[in-house]
């Protein structure tokens, strides 16, 4: 099963990639701050981690740093999915090790196609 962790603390923004992404195949793991974030990280194994720029504790940018400096992530996918939009925002966040950068407000379908891209697991939500 795929393993998807949105670090967001917006509700709706949680619920539109739940509704999105999730099904009996795939699996998605919700924190609303970067604390949470980390911990479920380390708890979940997560394929795909997906982080705001502005989390109510730290920086998604932090996040993303602090797990690319631990092992265990080294082939997790991160996305900066954030509404922080300026070049310098993206600059920083694939700086800190994301491998991707998508701007609220997001299309479910980019999101859906990115992770697909991301995963190479396009199967996953096709039906079986």
């Amino acid at each position: 099963m795929l393993t998807v962790l949105i670090a967001d603390d917006e509700p709706h923004v949680v619920d539109l990639v739940r509704v999105t992404l999730e099904d009996d195949r795939v699996r998605v793991v919700a924190a609303g701050d970067a604390a949470a974030a980390l911990a479920l990280a380390g708890a979940c194994g997560p394929d795909v981690i997906l982080l705001d720029v502005g989390l109510p504790d730290r920086s998604g940018v932090d996040v993303c740093a602090e797990l690319r400096r631990d092992p265990r992530f080294a082939a997790v996918k991160i996305v900066m999915l954030t509404a922080a939009a300026q070049e310098a925002d993206i600059a920083r966040g694939l700086a800190a090790g994301a491998n991707h950068y998508l701007t609220k407000p997001f299309s479910p379908v980019r999101l859906l196609a990115l992770v697909e891209t991301l995963v190479g697991r396009a199967a996953v939500w096709l039906p079986e």
